[in-house]
């Protein structure tokens, strides 16, 4: 089966990107990595770079549910 080495993970809002850098960053120091911004991320366990995304997505439902319901 021939790769379709397409990238799907682009970011729709260019002008969410600075938030989304932030956010990583403070999920990762909250989980203890510091200095994620400078880190070769191929060092870290993919656990550890699950872990930080993880989060992002979970905070980032979080607050879409929280607009929808008016809060």
């Amino acid at each position: 089966m021939a790769s379709n080495n397409t990238n799907s993970n682009r970011i729709v809002v260019p002008e969410a990107r600075a938030a989304l850098d932030q956010m990583k960053l403070e999920i990762a120091n909250e989980l203890g990595i510091q200095n994620y911004e400078n880190i070769d991320k191929g060092n870290l366990t993919s656990r550890e770079n699950g872990y930080v995304g993880g989060y992002m997505v979970k905070r980032l439902v979080e607050s879409a549910q929280n607009q929808l319901a008016g809060k």
